[in-house]
């Protein structure tokens, strides 16, 4: 019987357990998670402090998940070194490990800049992991006056999570445009003046000098009191790991189009791993969530001997901000049509005569069409561009495009 280990218990791993199990009924699965909560929808730590769902729904495939796909698991056990010649990991537990195949799911971790001053403040937290949504909860009071570094999918998605739970919210962030990674200074100003009417104070192009207990002195010289620090620069992925195994490690752990990594019989899914950008036509790190759960499932089915293959990987954001819808997705090559007015944004991006990237802000009717566009690099001269831009349907993609995804239904 083949012995299965999954190393993180997030998206990613949560898949992997699928697709082992799609391919291998009989093999004994073990998955060791830091967390003391797994098989959650991180993206949801922000709805559950604003009170639109709990714990028990934040659930990704169920409070029997683990039970029904007979996987033990080892919460707030951490895997602190890999035998790759004994095939053991070694667990904070105490206890070893053995496996036969290994899946490094281990995400990836919250960037904290060297702050002047940054130990004094007593009241400082990260946003990535329900136990940090949940010390927000008990920390923040109407009263709080709440300091947010860091004007980014993170940052502000805790803003929206607190903004009536806090007295005020501050967001500061160096960059001139807030989600500087995915907007530009076209789409992000649509983003700032609808966070503004929402009671979201931002300072852009302007950050922390020091801190000095609740106090923090930024780089304009402005003095901002706070009550509490929430720090969203960014995160990085979790390779440390895997690394000190020997393992091939670039911006995340190096993986082939099968998830595997230049360890033997290891596999790797999910934020911690760089893989192809289908978009790009280059490696990059692919850090979104459905990128995890593709990922997760193919490293898993892989695992229990297919030959799956993972070469439609594409950076893909999909978020909403008091009600404002935004997606973007894919790289920002040459501009091909734009469409912006004061409530709403639509750029496409092509390169060599396919789409490569879009910046969808308000209307984003026909995102899952440029997605598969890019993913599929259909020819823009194969289609009639023009209407696609425009018509929210299959239509203009030609009969050829829609028989061969659809078998000619429409």
């Amino acid at each position: 019987m083949k012995r299965y280990a999954i190393i993180g218990g997030s998206i990613a791993g949560v898949s992997c357990v699928e697709g082992i199990r799609s391919v291998d009924q009989k093999g004994e699965i073990t998955l060791v998670t830091a967390e003391e909560t797994s098989n959650y929808g991180r993206p949801l730590i922000s709805y559950y402090l604003e009170g639109k769902t709990d714990e028990a729904r934040m659930s990704w495939r169920g409070a029997d998940f683990y039970e029904k796909m007979r996987v033990r698991v080892l919460h707030g056990t951490r895997a602190e070194a890999i035998d790759t010649a004994a095939h053991t990991v070694a667990l904070s537990s105490g206890e070893t490990l053995g496996y036969d195949a290994l899946c490094l799911c281990t995400g990836s971790s919250p960037v904290c800049p060297r702050f002047e001053g940054l130990e004094t403040v007593p009241e400082r937290h990260f946003f990535t992991t329900l136990a940090d949504a949940k010390a927000l909860e008990r920390t923040v009071t109407k009263e709080t006056r709440v300091l947010i570094i860091g004007a980014g999918f993170i940052g502000l998605k805790c803003a929206e999570g607190l903004r009536d739970r806090a007295g005020s919210i501050t967001v500061c962030d160096l960059a001139q445009h807030a989600m500087s990674a995915s907007l530009d200074a076209d789409s992000a100003p649509i983003l700032e003046r609808h966070l503004e009417q929402n009671g979201i104070r931002l300072l852009l192009g302007n950050t922390v000098a020091r801190f000095d207990g609740g106090t923090a002195h930024m780089q304009s010289g402005e003095a901002i009191g706070f009550d509490v620090l929430v720090i969203a620069v960014g995160v990085r992925p979790e390779t440390a790991l895997f690394a000190a195994a020997g393992g091939a490690v670039g911006r995340g752990i190096l993986v082939g189009e099968t998830l595997r990594t230049s360890l033997p019989d290891v596999w790797a899914a999910g934020d911690c791993t760089e893989g192809f950008d289908v978009s790009a036509g280059a490696a990059g790190v692919l850090a979104v969530l459905p990128m995890a759960a593709l990922q997760g499932e193919c490293a898993g089915e892989n695992m229990a001997g297919q030959r799956r293959v993972f070469d439609k990987g594409m950076k893909l954001n999909s978020i909403g901000f008091f009600g404002l819808h935004i997606m973007s997705a894919g790289t920002y090559t040459e501009l091909v049509y734009s469409e912006v007015t004061q409530t709403g944004c639509k750029k496409l991006f092509a390169k060599d005569g396919v789409l490569t990237g879009f910046i969808l802000v308000g209307d984003v009717a026909r995102a899952g069409i440029y997605t598969a566009l890019i993913r599929e690099r259909t020819p823009l001269d194969a289609i009639d561009f023009d209407a696609v831009c425009r018509e929210p349907s299959l239509l203009p993609l030609g009969k050829d495009y829609r028989t061969k995804k659809l078998g000619g239904v429409v």
